[in-house]
């Protein structure tokens, strides 16, 4: 990743269009609370997909590869790439609905008289050892570790015999209701006529008993409980790039965990005061550093990343790296903590930049420079003379994701009104480029089935699935924008420019 630059030049603006949906319900549909995506991540090789939702359920989806159909249909998939091909279309990759399973399920801690929601508050994929997929899943209180094995399953074509009968059950058929007046003549064991229908009515060979189809399946396997660690609600679970350990982060402490030793973890941040009346920050989020294991960064609701080094002390909290922007120390008033409060942070993939998102802003870090960030994009300016509307309805605390491309040199967060905001370097610091996914009341609507709150089925897996080529819309940021409609989780593909964004209970993905 080069440094960026905040002039004209750098990396030009992409196009961006939809082109896959999941999930999406007609405008008029109520959404149950737990279709909610929480959740969203993409694995390392960025062929398979991740989403958690507020019912405790994890959904995983594969990339289409065209190994999965018949001769002639992967005919038609090479042509239609050519086709593309030649008119100028960048291929970008197709998913497909691969299975779920249910990670968490509500619970009640009755030391403490506290109910402990299902809802996953992250998924984080973890390295493959043996070609099985592994990750973690987390809600509130308890760290789970799955792992998905896909496997070959073998269809049997079933034998349709309607309108045929089966011989042997025709023969005791009528050799109940035979009377003894009857002359009754069998040949090799059957009635004559019995078997002179049989013998009309042969089955086609298609028909007959066979191995219909050999189609992939996966299950999910709980294979470690990683509990009771937590005082408070766990919003932040990162991997270590040594593949052995990973590190959970509540309100107030950082913990690092083994993956093979689930009984016993290790304090490695802990900023809980001896009084919590002196209480003035809390951790919001935590990753490690994708490159060198010893590092880790964490924010604060007071608009801090401390970047921590394992090896300098046990406890990393005294000896952090502060980075601060220094411009946030003019002015303030009753609502500037607040909307400094940094809600996501992610690493580069090189490592040496780190992109944090706070209510108003995305703001990019050079690790070699802490003093101020080297970019600021402003998400959503317009909406700075509102806060105190924003305050009373607690939208001033809803907590946005970030995401950077594979090559350090795209940025991209969430707004109101399902509105995606994607920023490049040397593009965009005032404006950057908005799309998005509203409710367009002159779409087809698609079938919608009642459902019970405690479906086993989520509303990804459901049939509500659409293939949309079409380009996304261009909005202005500054138009009146539906608070209640938040696109707050998000995650980029590693390699390809596309983005799944969880719009509600709807999975859109954006390519460019």
């Amino acid at each position: 990743m080069n440094p960026p630059s905040t002039g004209g030049s750098g990396a030009p603006p992409l196009e961006w269009k939809l082109c896959q949906v999941f999930g999406e319900r007609s405008p008029a549909e109520e959404v149950p609370g737990d279709d909610v995506i929480s959740s969203v991540e993409f694995d390392k090789t960025g062929n398979h997909l991740a989403v958690g939702d507020r019912g405790g359920r994890v959904i995983m989806f594969k990339r289409k590869d065209g190994k999965d159909i018949t001769h002639a249909s992967n005919q038609r998939h090479l042509r239609s790439q050519l086709e593309r091909l030649d008119s100028g279309f960048t291929w970008q990759p197709e998913y497909q609905y691969m299975t779920e399973f249910q990670s968490h399920e509500p619970e009640f801690d009755y030391l403490k008289s506290l109910e402990i929601e299902e809802k996953i508050n992250k998924v984080k994929w973890c390295p493959m050892p043996n070609g099985s997929l592994f990750m973690l899943s987390t809600n509130d209180k308890t760290i789970k570790l799955w792992k998905v094995k896909e496997r070959k399953m073998k269809k049997v074509r079933e034998k349709h015999l309607n309108p045929y009968i089966c011989p042997e059950n025709a023969v005791l058929a009528e050799r109940s209701y035979l009377s003894d007046q009857e002359n009754i003549n069998f040949d090799n064991g059957y009635h004559a006529e019995l078997t002179e229908k049989i013998a009309l009515q042969k089955l086609p060979l298609h028909e007959l008993p066979g191995i219909a189809d050999n189609s992939d399946d996966a299950f999910a396997r709980c294979r470690k409980i990683y509990a009771r660690a937590h005082d408070f609600n766990i919003n932040s679970v990162s991997n270590n790039s040594d593949g052995e350990t990973f590190i959970s982060a509540d309100d107030l402490r950082i913990n690092l965990w083994n993956m093979e030793i689930s009984s016993q973890c290790f304090n490695i941040v802990d900023i809980k005061p001896t009084n919590m009346e002196d209480l003035t920050e809390v951790i919001t989020s935590a990753q490690f550093h994708p490159v060198h294991c010893n590092l880790l960064a964490y924010s604060s609701s007071r608009g801090f990343i401390r970047l921590v080094d394992m090896r300098q002390s046990a406890i990393c909290d005294h000896s952090a790296r502060i980075l601060q922007d220094g411009e946030q120390c003019g002015s303030k008033s009753f609502f500037t903590e607040i909307i400094a409060s940094i809600s996501d942070i992610k690493f580069a993939a090189d490592g040496r930049y780190l992109m944090s998102r706070d209510y108003l802003n995305l703001k990019l870090w050079d690790l070699h420079m802490g003093s101020k960030p080297v970019a600021t994009f402003k998400v959503h300016e317009h909406l700075h003379t509102r806060l105190s509307d924003l305050y009373d309805n607690d939208s001033i605390f809803d907590k946005f994701d970030c995401c950077l491309s594979g090559d350090g040199l795209h940025f991209a967060t969430g707004s109101y009104s399902y509105l995606l905001r994607i920023f490049s370097q040397g593009f965009g610091s005032e404006e950057g480029v908005t799309v998005g996914s509203r409710k367009n009341p002159s779409r087809s609507s698609l079938p919608a089935a009642p459902r019970s709150r405690r479906s086993s089925i989520s509303n990804l897996a459901r049939g509500f699935y659409r293939q949309a080529h079409e380009n996304s819309s261009s909005f202005a940021i500054d138009t009146p924008c539906d608070l209640k409609q938040k696109l707050l989780h998000l995650a980029w593909h590693p390699t390809e420019n596309l983005i799944a964004c969880a719009a509600g209970s709807s999975l859109f993905m954006y390519c460019a």
